[in-house]
């Protein structure tokens, strides 16, 4: 059986009515601040389940970001769907169209399915680019080299 885990954007979009959704209580609280929030009611009404994430797949989901270079892109609440996915296995799918969100998921072989927009079409690694000297880094804000910014470039495409 299919379950559904929800990222902020299905009930901003009013979309997975018609599915048994659980989203995390991070999601719940992005909703309040938002004219969202009676969407949500509606959800919870018809079986939507709240759970928090395990703290164990949260830092796997963190080492994993880490390693493709996403994690400075994730918020909190994006680590924890992608937990709760995780810790569903094969029975979940994760419903987001947050890019750094679907390509996490997708290294940790978890199902995808975009709310509004477009899937990712490839899986990337990101890297960081000094904007003076032009050498490359795996993560950072700043060169250790000669102190200029560092932009987040494409390593490869996996």
């Amino acid at each position: 059986m299919k379950i559904y885990i929800a990222d902020t954007g299905v009930f901003i979009n009013r979309k997975g009515r018609d599915r048994q959704l659980v989203t995390v209580p991070s999601v719940i609280d992005e909703t309040k601040a938002r004219y969202t929030s009676m969407e949500m009611l509606i959800a919870l009404e018809t079986g939507a389940k709240i759970e928090q994430p395990d703290p164990v797949f949260r830092e796997k989901i963190v080492d994993r970001a880490e390693g493709t270079g996403d994690i400075e892109e994730l918020s909190g609440t994006d680590i924890d769907v992608l937990a709760k996915a995780l810790e569903y296995g094969k029975n979940a799918v994760l419903m987001t169209d947050d890019y750094a969100v679907q390509n996490v998921a997708s290294m940790l072989g978890i199902k995808i399915e975009p709310i509004s927009q477009s899937r990712i079409k490839d899986k990337i690694i990101w890297g960081k680019k000094c904007t003076g000297c032009m050498k490359r880094f795996d993560n950072g804000e700043e060169c250790p080299i000669c102190g200029s910014p560092l932009k987040k470039i494409r390593k490869r495409k996996i």
